[in-house]
C-alpha cells in the first residue's frame, strides 16, 4: 500500500499539487490523468524515489517491492537481453551475481561454501531456478524473438528495447508496479497482451497513459492532477469522464441557483428594510443571505486545442493509386506487391505489427524516399499534407513559434498566424518561444496549426497522438471524424481507428489486407483472422 500525507511538489515558483493526501491500495490499477506539465510522472518519481517531495511523504508498506518501467533505451546497453530482464528483481538479480562470482573463483575455500549455501537458499525461495524461464516467456510474449534472448541491448532497435524493459518492469511479480506511457511504441496486439497481463495482475499498478481504451481496460481508479490537487475516482477513464463533468456541472448549476436566492434576498432587503412592519423579515432575510455563499470553482489546468481542418481545393474522385511496391531496408523485406486505390473521403487506418513499415509507406507516398520497385499516382485534384512520426527536423532552427509559422502561411499578417496559434493553446508571449526549445507536445501542436493552415483535402498522419495529452487527443480525434476530406492514417490509439477509420490496411513483409470495415469488425471477421494468420505465418 502507499500512502502520501501533505504531498507537495514545487519547481521553482511552479506548484504542481500541494498538501496531497491519498492512499493506493493492493489488488486496484490507478490511472494517473491531468494536462501536459500537471506532474503525472513526476508523482511516479516521487513514489519510486526518484524525485524528492518540497514537503510532506510518501509512506510505502515495509518490504514491498517497487518495480518501475524505465525510459532510459541506452542504460542497459552493455547487457544481455535476458539479464536486463532479470535485473527488474533486483535481490534477484544480485544474489544471481554474488553465486556465480564465488562459483568462479579458482580459491573456493569453506566460507566461500558457506556463503554458496545461503545464497542458493535464498536463490530457490526467490523461484531463482525459473528466473531465466519466465524472463524468456515474457520477453517472447512481448515479441521478442527467442534469437535476441542473449544478444546485447546495443543490438536491438529502439522499439525491441522499449518492449525488453517493459519485460523488465512485470517481471517477478512486483508488490508495486509504475508503469509511465507503456504502450508507447507497442502495436496493438502487443498492447492487448499488456491490457490481458494488467487485468490479471493481483498487486498494486499505477499507470500514466494517454491511451483510452487502455486505461478504460485496466484501471479501476482514476488519480485526477488538477487543480494543483490530485483527486481519486473509482473506476475508469470513460467513468471519470462522465463523473467529473457532471460534478462540474452540478456545482455550476447550484451556485446559479444561489446567486438567484442572493438576489432575491437582496432585492427584498433593499427594499423593506426601511419600512418598520417589515424590518423583522429583512433582517431575518440579512441573516439568511450572510449564511450564503459560492462554492469555488478553480480553473482547470486541462485546455482543448481548437482543431478543424478544411480544404480549399474541390478534390476529384481519385486520390492516389499504388501498384506492386515494394521495399526493402537494410537488407529486410518491409513491403511485397502492395497495390491499391484511396478514393475521395475514405478514411483508411494502415496498421502492422512493425510500425516501422507504414512510415516507410508514408514517406513514399509523400516523394521522400524512393520504392525498390511499384508506382504512386496521386490524382491531379489531390493535394496533401504530412504529419510525420519524426518531426524534430522542422525544428532544427533558432525561429520562434511566430516566425516559424509563417514559413507555411499564404498570409503573414500577424493576427492571421495568432489566431492559429491561439487555437493550439500558443498565447501572449508563447509566439516568441524559440521552436528548437519546444516540447514533443508543443511541437505536435505547431505541426497541426501547419496542416491547418494548409487546407490540403489528403492528410496523411504517422502517429499523430504521440506525446499529446488525452484532451488534444480527444480534439484531434473530433477533428478527423469532422473532416470531409481523405485521410490516412496509422496510431496505436485504438478508439482513433475504431472511431475514424472506414477502412483498414494491414501490411505485413508476406502479404497484406485491405478490407472496408470499422476496426472491430474487421478484428472479428472470420476471413481477417484467417488471412492474418497467412501473412505473419509466412517466410
Amino acid at each position: 500500500m502507499i500512502t502520501t500525507n501533505k504531498l507537495t511538489v514545487r519547481f521553482g515558483s511552479q506548484t504542481l499539487f500541494e498538501n496531497v493526501s491519498i492512499k493506493f491500495t493492493p489488488g486496484n490499477c490507478y490511472g494517473v490523468i491531468g494536462a501536459n506539465g500537471a506532474g503525472k510522472s513526476t508523482l511516479l518519481k516521487v513514489i519510486s524515489g526518484d524525485i524528492e517531495p518540497t514537503s510532506g511523504e510518501v509512506n510505502i508498506t515495509k518490504g514491498q517491492r517497487i518495480a518501475v518501467l524505465r525510459q532510459d533505451h541506452f542504460a542497459f546497453d552493455d547487457y544481455k537481453v535476458i539479464d536486463t530482464v532479470i535485473m527488474g528483481h533486483k535481490k534477484l538479480y544480485n544474489i544471481m551475481q554474488e553465486r556465480d562470482a564465488l562459483y568462479a573463483k579458482p580459491d573456493f575455500n569453506d566460507e566461500d561454501g558457506i556463503k554458496v549455501a545461503h545464497l542458493e537458499e535464498e536463490f530457490a525461495e526467490l523461484d531463482g531456478w525459473q528466473a531465466e524461464a519466465m524472463a524468456a516467456s515474457m520477453l517472447s510474449d512481448l515479441g521478442i524473438g527467442d534469437e535476441l534472448h542473449y544478444e546485447q541491448m546495443s543490438e536491438l532497435a529502439g522499439s525491441e528495447k522499449v518492449r525488453v524493459l517493459l519485460a523488465q518492469a512485470l517481471f517477478g511479480n512486483p508488490d508495486i508496479l509504475l508503469l509511465d506511457e507503456p504502450t508507447n511504441h507497442l502495436d496493438l496486439n502487443t498492447i492487448a497482451w499488456l491490457e490481458e497481463f494488467l487485468i490479471n495482475f493481483q498487486n498494486l499498478v499505477i499507470v500514466v497513459s494517454h491511451d483510452r481504451k487502455f486505461l478504460d481496460n485496466v484501471c479501476t481508479h482514476m488519480a485526477d492532477i488538477d487543480y494543483k490537487n490530485i483527486q481519486l475516482y473509482t473506476g475508469n477513464y470513460s467513468f471519470w469522464s462522465q463523473a467529473s463533468q457532471l460534478i462540474q456541472k452540478q456545482k455550476e448549476e447550484q451556485n446559479k441557483k444561489t446567486e438567484e436566492k442572493m438576489e432575491e434576498l437582496k432585492a427584498f432587503i433593499a427594499r423593506f428594510s426601511a419600512n418598520a412592519s417589515k424590518a423583522k423579515q429583512a433582517t431575518s432575510r440579512k441573516n439568511m443571505l450572510d449564511k450564503l455563499s459560492l462554492e469555488e470553482i478553480k480553473p482547470s489546468s486541462r485546455q482543448y486545442p481548437r482543431i478543424r481542418f478544411t480544404y480549399n481545393k474541390i478534390p476529384g474522385k481519385d486520390v492516389v493509386s499504388v501498384k506492386n511496391l515494394n521495399k526493402t531496408v537494410d537488407g529486410e523485406l518491409l513491403i511485397k506487391n502492395l497495390s491499391f486505390e484511396i478514393n475521395q473521403g475514405e478514411k483508411v487506418a494502415f496498421i502492422a505489427r512493425d510500425p516501422f513499415i507504414i512510415t516507410n509507406l508514408f514517406e513514399i507516398l509523400e516523394g521522400r524516399i524512393q520504392p525498390d520497385s511499384g508506382e504512386v499516382n496521386w490524382g491531379v485534384t489531390a493535394t496533401h499534407s504530412y504529419f510525420p512520426k519524426d518531426n524534430n527536423f522542422y525544428f532544427e532552427n533558432d525561429k520562434n513559434i511566430m516566425q516559424w509559422l509563417a514559413q507555411y502561411s499564404p498570409d503573414q499578417h500577424v493576427n492571421f498566424l495568432r489566431g492559429y496559434l491561439g487555437r493550439m493553446l500558443f498565447t501572449g508571449d508563447d509566439a516568441d518561444k524559440k521552436v528548437n526549445v519546444l516540447s514533443g507536445g508543443e511541437k505536435v501542436r505547431c505541426i497541426l496549426a501547419k496542416m491547418m493552415i494548409a487546407e490540403a483535402n489528403v492528410m496523411i498522419f504517422d502517429e499523430p497522438t504521440n506525446h499529446l495529452d488525452l484532451e488534444a487527443i480527444t480534439a484531434l480525434n473530433n477533428s478527423m471524424i469532422d473532416f470531409p476530406g481523405t485521410i490516412l492514417f496509422t496510431s496505436q490509439d485504438y478508439r482513433l481507428i475504431q472511431t475514424v477509420a472506414d477502412r483498414i490496411i494491414e501490411i505485413s513483409p508476406n502479404g497484406y489486407i485491405n478490407m472496408r470495415n470499422k476496426y472491430d469488425d474487421y478484428l472479428k471477421n472470420p476471413v481477417v483472422i484467417k488471412k492474418r494468420e497467412e501473412i505473419y505465418s509466412s517466410k
